[in-house]
C-alpha cells in the first residue's frame, strides 16, 4: 500500500501554480510523473502524490524540475485567477476514478496522435530526403558524363597533334638521311687513322702492358689491402667485488628491522610536510585558526578575496571542523565567480552545521542564501528557489531574501529581470 505525501508547499500567481514535492532520498530516475489539465501524480516508491486539481491547467506548457531531492512544478493556470485550494474539495473515491479514469484516455489520446504526427513528419522526411538525394545523384551524373566530354575531347586533339609531329618528324628523317650516311663515312674514317696513330706512339715509347693483365691495378689492390686493420685479438676482463661484511653475526643482526623503522620515519615525514609543507615557516600566532579566520576577514573587507581564499585555506588544513571557515570561503568564490567552488564551501558548511538549533541559524541561511546565489548565476533557478526557501524558514521577515526570492520566481515564469 503506497504512503500518501501530506508535506508538500505551494504557492501561486494570478497565472501559474508554484508547487515543491520532497524526494524524500528515493533515486530521481525512480520517480514517475504524470499530468493531465485536471490531475497530477507522482509515484516514487513506497511513495505517492495525488492532486485533484482545483481548476484545468495548461499541461502542455507546464514544467517540472527533479532535482536536490525535490520536484518542483510550474503549473500555468488556463484561466487567470487565485485558488482557494490546491486540490477540488470533498472529492469521494467514485469521482476520484472517474477523473483517473479520464486523465489517463486523455493521456493515451495525446500520445496516439503524437506518434501519428511524428510517423506523417517521418514520412515527410523521408520523401524529402529521397528527393534531394535523387537531385543530387542526377547533379553527380552530369557532372561526370561533362567530365568524361572534356576529357575525350583533350584526348583527341593530343592523339592529333602527336600524329601530326610524328608525320613532321618522318619527312623531316627523309630529307636528313643522306647526308647522315656521309656523315657517318667521314667519322669511321677518321676513327680508323686516330687508332693507327695511337698504336705506332705506344710501340715506339715501350708502354705496353704485360700478358697476366694490367700491373697497374694490381698495384693499387696492393695498397688497398695494406690498409685494412687486423682483426682484434680475444681477452678476458675480470672484476672482483668488495664483500659486505656486518660487525655481527648474522643471526643476531638488526639490519633489517632497523632500515625498515628508517623507512617508515622518511615516509611519516614526507607525509607530513606534504599535507602542510608551510608549518615549518609559520610563526605561533598563524597556526591558530582562529587567527587565520580573523585575517581572512580583514583580507575579506579590503577586497582581497584571493589573499582571503589562501588565509581560510590554511585555517582549514589546521582545523576541518569549523563551518564558518567554508562560509566563509564560499563568499569570497562568489565575488571571484568561482561558483562551483562556492556550491561545494556552502554545502559543508552546512553539513557542519548539524543539528540546526538557534544557534547556528544565521550561519545556516547564509549558507542557503549564498549556494542559492551561487546556483542561480550558474541558471539553474529552481535549485536556486530551493535554497532560498530553506533560508526563509529559518528566517520568515527577512524581507531582502523574500525580495530575491520573489526575482527568482518571476524567472523561472519567463518574465525578464531589469538590474537594479
Amino acid at each position: 500500500m503506497p504512503v500518501q505525501v501530506s508535506d508538500y508547499s505551494w504557492q501561486q500567481t494570478e497565472t501559474a501554480v508554484f508547487l515543491s514535492l520532497p524526494l524524500r532520498g528515493v533515486c530521481v530516475r525512480d520517480a514517475d510523473v504524470f499530468c493531465t489539465e485536471n490531475y497530477l501524480k507522482v509515484n516514487f516508491p513506497p511513495f505517492l502524490f495525488e492532486a485533484f486539481l482545483y481548476a484545468p491547467i495548461d499541461d502542455a506548457s507546464s514544467k517540472a524540475k527533479i532535482g536536490n531531492d525535490a520536484v518542483v512544478f510550474t503549473l500555468y493556470k488556463r484561466e487567470a485567477g487565485m485558488w482557494e485550494t490546491l486540490s477540488v474539495p470533498g472529492v469521494d473515491k467514485e469521482m476520484m476514478q472517474r477523473i483517473r479514469e479520464k486523465s489517463i484516455l486523455q493521456a493515451q489520446e495525446r500520445a496516439k496522435e503524437a506518434a501519428e504526427a511524428k510517423a506523417v513528419a517521418m514520412r515527410e522526411d523521408q520523401k524529402y530526403a529521397l528527393n534531394v538525394l535523387m537531385k543530387i545523384e542526377e547533379e553527380e551524373r552530369k557532372k561526370i558524363e561533362s567530365i568524361k566530354e572534356n576529357e575525350r575531347k583533350k584526348a583527341t586533339k593530343e592523339l592529333e597533334a602527336w600524329k601530326e609531329s610524328q608525320r613532321k618528324a618522318e619527312e623531316k628523317k627523309r630529307i636528313q638521311r643522306p647526308d647522315k650516311l656521309c656523315q657517318e663515312k667521314q667519322t669511321e674514317e677518321e676513327r680508323k687513322k686516330l687508332k693507327h696513330k695511337s698504336l705506332t706512339r705506344n710501340v715506339a715509347s715501350g708502354n705496353l702492358a704485360p700478358k697476366g693483365g694490367n700491373s697497374g691495378n694490381m698495384f693499387v689492390e696492393k695498397l688497398k689491402e695494406d690498409r685494412i686493420p687486423a682483426p682484434r685479438s680475444a681477452g678476458n676482463i675480470k672484476i672482483n667485488f668488495t664483500p659486505r661484511v656486518f660487525p655481527t653475526a648474522l643471526r643476531e643482526s638488526q639490519v633489517a628491522e632497523e632500515e625498515e623503522w628508517l623507512h617508515k620515519q622518511a615516509e611519516a615525514r614526507r607525509a607530513m610536510n606534504a599535507d602542510i609543507p608551510e608549518l615549518s615557516d609559520l610563526k605561533e600566532e598563524e597556526k591558530n585558526p582562529e587567527w587565520l579566520k580573523d585575517k581572512g576577514n580583514k583580507l575579506f573587507a579590503t577586497e582581497n578575496y584571493l589573499a582571503a581564499i589562501n588565509a581560510y585555506n590554511l585555517a582549514i588544513r589546521l582545523n576541518n571542523k569549523i563551518p564558518l571557515l567554508y562560509l566563509n570561503r564560499a563568499a569570497c568564490h562568489l565575488k571571484l565567480k568561482n561558483l562551483h567552488k562556492a556550491i561545494e564551501d556552502s554545502s559543508k558548511a552546512l553539513e557542519l552545521l548539524t543539528p540546526p538549533v538557534t544557534d547556528n541559524a544565521n550561519a545556516r541561511m547564509k549558507a542557503h542564501v549564498r549556494r542559492g546565489t551561487a546556483f542561480c548565476q550558474l541558471e539553474l533557478y529552481v535549485e536556486g528557489l530551493q535554497d532560498y526557501e530553506a533560508a526563509l524558514k529559518i528566517d520568515p521577515s527577512n524581507k531582502i531574501v523574500q525580495h530575491d526570492a520573489e526575482k527568482i520566481r518571476n524567472v523561472i515564469q519567463g518574465t525578464e529581470l531589469k538590474s537594479s
